[in-house]
C-alpha cells in the first residue's frame, strides 16, 4: 500500500463511495456515465481528491478515491452532485424525461472507508458491477 504524505503527515485515504440516480431512475450508459467520471476527475481535483476506480450501473456508481485528511469529503460531494447534475441534464435532455426539476442524484450517498479491506478487493468489486 502507498502511503502519501504532506508537509506534517503521512496518511492513506480510501473511500467507497456509493451515488444513486434519484427515483432509482436507469438513466445511467457509458456516455453519461464517462461524462459524471470526468466531472469527478475535474471537481476532485480542487478538493485533493484522486480517482482510483469508477463503475456503473444504470442507476447508480461506485467510485473508490483517495483523499486528503484536510479534504471536506460532505462539501465536495455536494459540490460535486450539484454540478454534476446541472451538467449532465444540460447535455443529455433525454434524462430530463425521466427526471424532473433538478434532481439527478438521490440526496442521500453512501460513504465508507476501506481501511480494513484490502483495496484490490474493492477494486474488483466495482469492476465488475453491472455486469
Amino acid at each position: 500500500m502507498k502511503i502519501d504524505s504532506n508537509n506534517h503527515s503521512v496518511f492513506s485515504l480510501s473511500y467507497h463511495l456509493v451515488l444513486v440516480i434519484k427515483y432509482r431512475r436507469k438513466v445511467i450508459n457509458h456516455e453519461v456515465s464517462e461524462k459524471a467520471k470526468q466531472m469527478f476527475i475535474d471537481i476532485g481535483s480542487k478538493y485533493h481528491i484522486t480517482l482510483l476506480e469508477w463503475n456503473h450501473d444504470q442507476d447508480h456508481v461506485h467510485v473508490l478515491f483517495k483523499a486528503h485528511p484536510k479534504t471536506e469529503l460532505s462539501k465536495f460531494i455536494n459540490a460535486y452532485k450539484s454540478a454534476s447534475s446541472r451538467i449532465i441534464k444540460k447535455e443529455f435532455p433525454h434524462i430530463k424525461k425521466q427526471l424532473w426539476k433538478e434532481y439527478f442524484w438521490s440526496r442521500s450517498f453512501c460513504l465508507l472507508t476501506t481501511g480494513s479491506t484490502p483495496i484490490d478487493v474493492v477494486r474488483k468489486y466495482i469492476e465488475k458491477q453491472g455486469k
